[in-house]
């Protein structure tokens, strides 16, 4: 797609799956055939939050996927830690010039060199302009294995300013559709329970407005919270609707 198309699909782009997919051979066009794409909205000064809770996009394979990030390599990595205080692009050069005026800690050299063992040597990282303190994304797009930093760095150049504008109304649109974290999916009803709670309505409205009795009301309540692992109904309704589990049109 050239820009102009690829930016009207991503305005219709009606689920994650459709958008990701679309974005991924977008991107494998410029060269970029491995995505990685994170979000959280739960950072604080020490830490970005429950893993969990995470929105995380990749069409990396499991061995990858399970070393980097399933293990916790990424709390080191060099470009992350880049992303978490900068906004923009940049390229992994800056991970090579670490590496040979030998400034990399212990951790982040596991991490190159968990990377280079994977076939990740070249690429670009962007960063997302944030709206909140507690909220942060980022994109990793790795190069073609063969492909040279060098190289990477010429496109860029010749293409760069489309390709970050295409990740960031990708990432804009990604913020407003619906996400179910693993294991955190909600079901119809304590959707709908929610959302009426979300409206303002007690326990005894809910049970009239559902034709349910408040007992049964309440066990959807419950186990919407044990579903999103939070401890209050205020953090339920909290949660899903960072998730853009409340509300939403079914099919």
């Amino acid at each position: 797609m050239n820009l102009a198309d690829y930016l009207h699909f991503v305005t219709r782009a009606g689920s994650l799956e459709e958008l990701w997919a679309v974005h991924v051979e977008q991107m494998a066009g410029y060269g970029f055939d491995r995505l990685i794409y994170g979000n959280t909205v739960y950072r604080t000064a020490t830490s970005l939050g429950d893993p969990d809770d995470f929105i995380i996009l990749s069409n990396h394979g499991k061995e990858y996927l399970d070393g980097f990030l399933h293990s916790g390599l990424y709390h080191h990595a060099p470009m992350l830690h880049w992303a978490l205080n900068n906004e923009g692009a940049a390229s992994w050069r800056m991970i090579e010039q670490m590496r040979d005026s030998r400034t990399m800690t212990g951790n982040e050299r596991k991490v190159y060199e968990f990377n280079q063992r994977m076939g990740m040597k070249a690429g670009y990282t962007v960063s997302f302009r944030s709206v909140s303190f507690r909220s942060k994304g980022a994109i990793s797009l790795a190069a073609r294995a063969g492909m040279s930093q060098d190289q990477v760095d010429a496109i860029w150049d010749r293409m760069g300013a489309d390709i970050e504008l295409m990740n960031n109304v990708a990432h804009l649109k990604i913020l407003t559709l619906p996400y179910t974290p693993p294991n955190r999916g909600l079901t119809p009803r304590q959707r709908e329970a929610l959302e009426w709670v979300g409206d303002g309505k007690t326990t005894q409205d809910i049970a009239l407005l559902m034709g349910l009795t408040p007992g049964t009301v309440e066990k959807h309540l419950r186990l919407a919270r044990e579903a999103l692992s939070v401890d209050t109904t205020a953090q339920a309704v909290l949660k899903a609707a960072l998730h853009n589990q409340m509300y939403v049109m079914e099919a």
